[in-house]
């Protein structure tokens, strides 16, 4: 295969293809790390929304089953508790819901389920030392930070601004992800709420490429060899997929989120706070288009969707997925179907064709 242009990513991670996957919280797991890593890209684990012991259970066995390189993924947010105004006013907006669906508000069950990076994770990544580690939204405080590059590990954030790209590369991040508006799932924003300022990826990559010193990630509606060349040539060193394997053997998407990638088009996802708490792309559904898409009366990230939880129940036993999240970047009609190596190494394959015009 001939030479990719930027070797940074590949020496700084110790892989042979610049494919990093997407950590997707509720789509993958070990099995895809491992389809991904074993086409020669770097496989991810979502450690924020499972526990401690799921994740080692999950690395040892990705250790098991390839000698590669993984990356743990963590969110870095900062949680706060609502008042008694803000919970009154996201379940007074969900009242009409309640009443649909014979709910009662005060039986809700428990919110949350993504937590942020803290001393236990520390002290997981300590014990299992994975290669890289990444972090959306910020970075956590500097002891936890001084922790993880302890290990030896390579750190990576997200920046979906030229400013928080510099943030990011001044606070000693490895490699920077570039996410662009296009991207599915959570904005990995923190120093901006502004979602209506968000750049396109095409016109983030080349600024932040030229603001920053580290490895470049290129993240955003990439599902194909002609996305990821075009990002190589804009300067990225890399690209992060995800919506491209979320029809893959090895998702673990539920089938209610399967279902809606095969109706995705370029035209109806949108990015929506309704269903966390902070802004994500998704499909577009009945509780995004009736509160959202961006509304500002859900809970802060991640207890809006605890009370949205008895109606996701009753409609996905039904084959809706009216009120859960959908996540899926604005290329979903790219997703395809068969083994997540095979579209590791077609995508990878077409890329070369392209970058060295062979096709």
């Amino acid at each position: 295969m001939p030479a990719w242009p930027d070797r940074r990513l590949l020496d700084l991670f110790r892989i042979d293809t610049p494919i990093l996957l997407a950590p997707m919280a509720g789509s993958g797991g070990s099995a895809l790390a491992i389809a991904v890593a074993k086409a020669g890209g770097l496989g991810s684990i979502p450690c924020s929304s499972i526990t401690v012991e799921k994740v080692t259970a999950e690395v040892a066995l990705f250790r098991g089953a390839v000698a590669a390189p993984i990356n743990l993924n963590f969110f870095s947010h900062q949680p706060r508790t609502p008042t008694d105004a803000e919970q009154a006013r996201w379940l007074g907006r969900l009242a009409p819901y309640f009443k649909e669906f014979g709910v009662d508000p005060s039986g809700l069950p428990a919110a949350g389920g993504r937590a942020p990076f803290d001393d236990a994770m520390c002290r997981m990544v300590e014990s299992l030392k994975p290669e890289v580690v990444s972090f959306h939204f910020g970075l956590p405080d500097h002891e936890l930070m001084h922790r993880v590059k302890a290990t030896g590990a390579k750190i990576v954030g997200t920046a979906t601004t030229v400013a928080e790209g510099r943030w990011l590369a001044d606070h000693g991040v490895d490699a920077i992800v570039a996410q662009g508006n296009e991207a599915g799932g959570h904005r990995g924003n923190f120093l901006t709420d502004d979602m209506a300022t968000q750049p396109g990826l095409f016109a983030l990559l080349p600024q932040l490429v030229d603001a920053v010193d580290v490895p470049v990630i290129a993240a955003g509606a990439i599902a194909d060899g002609r996305g990821m060349a075009a990002a190589l040539m804009l300067g990225a060193a890399g690209v992060q997929i995800g919506t491209a394997y979320l029809l893959s053997d090895e998702s673990v998407s539920v089938p209610v989120h399967k279902a809606a990638l095969k109706e995705a088009r370029d035209d109806n996802t949108a990015v929506t706070n309704v269903l966390t708490g902070r802004p994500a792309r998704g499909v577009l559904n009945r509780i995004m288009r009736e509160v959202g898409p961006l509304s500002s009366d859900p809970l802060p990230f991640p207890l809006a969707g605890g009370p949205l939880a008895p109606m996701r129940a009753a409609t996905e036993k039904n084959g809706h997925g009216d009120f859960q999240p959908l996540w899926s970047g604005q290329a979903g009609a790219l997703a395809r179907e068969g083994s997540a190596e095979a579209i590791t190494r077609a995508i990878a394959d077409a890329a070369q064709k392209r970058l060295h015009r062979e096709d």
